[in-house]
């Protein structure tokens, strides 16, 4: 089977596509960046002052809307925010307004958000997946989570970049392009890839650009951004978060979820995004499964969990192991049981089942999802989004093609055999015969992992160089998993993953708080050009 690629990754909208790629000059020097008055503020610092009255969600909402300016185009070039949201000023005007006269709603009042681009938002922000073949599509209404986000009182800030149509699109493609928003890059070394899909989520994220962001997975795209990058991701169970109005690959496995640079921050945003939602019929099992996750904040949240180590999804660099290693030393230090090996079965049998489910449901979905935007839409089927690409080759496939779209394209209803066969043995695989059967033989709360390795140079030529990760079980299984800081390797971040069952969220929010608050790895980036590699003696 051919290597998946999917397992990576206003005012600034028509900025050319083609730029982005950073050079090579060989330094760790790094790039001049200003200070940053809120450099590394959580949700609870910023609600602090709004409430003291020492800051305005009007003057937070700025001081970021100044710092994407400063850092996404200009200095570093991310590139990991495709589009501001003009409103975004008079919308926290409104809210400093309400909280004078009411009081704040909550813990996200006045709290700007960034919101990945394939998120509907039913206002003068477009909605692309990064494709030129969207440029301009305002749906509807809302998604689900974008409403959710405004009902708390949240800002949202705008679009952030990703890989194009979530990373589905080519079996070489480089994580963090978009044909829309250009190559998103690491802010440790600017070189270095952020990982995919919600490259710009985790980018903007771990350089201060936002305190928030809603990122969305598939197979990796929220967790991989989150250790490449160096901060908190959750990737929920699916059905805790509706997946209407988001731009789709499977109706089995696609949820979104939070990025941030705590745990903390992480289970408020989480907080704001769950709930029941009639568009989406997969979040009735989720129905009273949502919880005030910010009451699994224990800083002894480790001791007498019994935590299992899934060896198995790990080795694929040793340094990242060595860290591993000791963080479940740090884990039995805080008190935790600690079962190793306790590795999960059938794993390596997943990857052609699962792709051939992502097949079917993504032209199924996207088609659905393209229909949605009613008459105005150009694009209709996939077969239609394929031409597009071609048609606009210089623009959409300058490095690399499409050849996901084009089997995508050559699949036929969900009621076909094989795609029915596909879908029960990974349901069998990774729940009963996978992490159903170890999580219950070793009466575990949850398994650990390496989220993966450091993150690799960005190459337009042969595209991803992934080496590994372990987020498969929980995406194909659509279990929950939480990925939280776990150290540095030559100055890149490499994370940790807590694996769970079906709605244990709270379980797992208090398990990584644990060990983030003891082990505190989280350290901002200095947007270096390159890693920084010892000098050979």
């Amino acid at each position: 089977m051919e290597r998946r690629s999917f397992l990576g990754c206003g005012a600034l909208a028509g900025v050319g596509a083609l730029s982005g790629f950073p050079g090579t000059e060989g330094t760790s020097a790094p790039v001049d960046v200003p200070a940053f008055e809120l450099d590394e503020a959580t949700v609870a610092g910023l609600q602090q002052q709004m409430e003291r009255g020492e800051r305005s969600a009007e003057q937070i909402t700025q001081a970021y809307l100044d710092r994407v300016a400063a850092l996404d185009r200009r200095g570093p070039a991310l590139h990991s925010v495709i589009e501001t949201n003009p409103e975004a000023l008079a919308i926290a005007r409104a809210l400093d307004g309400e909280r004078k006269a009411t009081g704040a709603r909550g813990p996200l009042h006045g709290i700007p958000v960034l919101v990945k681009d394939n998120v509907d938002t039913a206002d003068k922000m477009t909605t692309t997946a990064g494709s030129l073949a969207l440029e301009g599509s305002v749906p509807r209404r809302d998604a689900h989570v974008a409403a959710r986000l405004r009902q708390a009182g949240a800002v949202i800030l705008g679009k952030a970049n990703l890989s194009e149509w979530a990373n589905f699109r080519s079996s070489r493609s480089v994580s963090g392009w978009s044909a829309r928003g250009g190559q998103c890059r690491n802010p440790y070394a600017l070189d270095r890839n952020p990982c995919g899909s919600s490259s710009g989520s985790g980018v903007a994220v771990s350089a201060n650009l936002a305190p928030l962001a809603v990122g969305t997975e598939t197979d990796g795209s929220i967790v991989c951004p989150a250790t490449n990058c160096g901060i908190v991701g959750i990737k929920p169970t699916v059905g805790l978060v509706s997946r209407a109005g988001i731009i789709p690959i499977s109706h089995t496995q696609d949820t979104a979820g939070p990025m941030a640079r705590s745990v903390a921050d992480a289970a408020a945003l989480l907080a704001a995004l769950a709930g029941e939602d009639a568009r989406d019929p997969a979040t009735a099992a989720g129905r009273g499964k949502a919880a005030d996750y910010a009451r699994a904040l224990d800083p002894n949240g480790l001791r007498g969990a019994r935590i299992g180590v899934a060896r198995n999804m790990a080795g694929f660099h040793p340094d990242t192991d060595r860290l591993f290693d000791a963080a479940i030393a740090d884990m039995k230090r805080l008190g935790a049981e600690i079962v190793d090996p306790a590795d999960v079965p059938g794993i390596q049998e997943l990857g052609d089942p699962e792709f051939e489910v992502l097949l079917f449901e993504f032209k199924a979905g996207l088609e659905a999802y393209f229909a949605s935007l009613g008459p105005s839409a150009h694009i209709k089927t996939l077969t239609g989004l394929a031409s597009f690409n071609e048609a606009n080759r210089e623009r959409e496939m300058p490095y690399f093609g499409q050849e996901i779209v084009l089997k995508a394209q050559e699949k036929g209803p969900l009621t076909t055999p094989a795609y029915r066969e596909a879908l029960e043995k990974c349901q069998r695989l990774s729940r009963r015969e996978g992490l159903d059967k170890v999580l219950g033989a070793h009466k575990l709360d949850a398994i650990v992992a390496p989220t993966g390795a450091p993150a690799w140079v960005i190459d337009p030529v042969s595209g991803d160089h992934f080496v590994g990760g372990n987020s498969t079980p929980a995406a194909v299984s659509g279990y929950p998993s939480l990925s939280v800081p776990m150290g540095f390797v030559f100055g890149l971040p490499v994370g940790l993953s807590f694996v769970g069952r079906p709605w244990s969220e709270a379980l797992l929010v208090r398990l990584a708080y644990a060990y983030e608050q003891a082990t505190r790895h989280r350290k901002p980036p200095r947007f270096l050009a390159t890693a920084e590699l010892p000098r050979p003696s």
